[in-house]
Formats: C-alpha cells, sequence, structure tokens
C-alpha cells in the first residue's frame, strides 16, 4: 500500500455490486480519478471505493491523502491492474 497527496480529478455515482464477503452478498462501490500534484502531466490513477467510503463525495480540486492498494487479476487470460483506495481523507 502507498500514501500520497493526490488531487481529485473526478468521482462517479456508487452503485451496488456482488460480493461474496459481505452477509448482504453486496456492496457499494464508486470510481474516482486521482492525480498527483504538479503540471497536467503527472500521474492519474482511476481506484476504486468499496463500502462505507463509497458513499463519501469529493470534488473536482479536493486534495486529498489517500491510502492506495495496488494489486492485479487474471480474467479469461488477461491481466488487470486494480487500486482500490482503502482511505481517503481530505485536507483543503
Amino acid at each position: 500500500m502507498e500514501t500520497k497527496i493526490l488531487k481529485v480529478v473526478r468521482q462517479g455515482e456508487a452503485f451496488s455490486v456482488q460480493s461474496s464477503k459481505q452477509e448482504s452478498g453486496v456492496i457499494q462501490k464508486c470510481n474516482i480519478v486521482l492525480k498527483e500534484l504538479g503540471s497536467k502531466f503527472e500521474n492519474e490513477y482511476v481506484c476504486a471505493m468499496l463500502g462505507n467510503l463509497a458513499a463519501c463525495r469529493f470534488y473536482e480540486g479536493d486534495i486529498v491523502i489517500a491510502i492506495l492498494r495496488f494489486s492485479t487479476h487474471e480474467y479469461q487470460g488477461q491481466v488487470f491492474q486494480e487500486i482500490l483506495a482503502t482511505d481517503i481523507v481530505k485536507i483543503n
């Protein structure tokens, strides 16, 4: 996991997804785009926020501290990168 100071680019709406780890069988998920501070060419990350964090709203330009977990998974012979935001705190 990595802790980074980032700027919010945009955030989508929360939606329900299947989860075998939840008693109800579903969990809330929301995607957020975060960018490193600096020029317009800095790294950007498309991250998933799950559960209670998915209900939090962040807005374009918000500066946040985010803990990101990077992982990969294989599906039908292809490998995909996943970035999960495990915690995000607004600092401005």
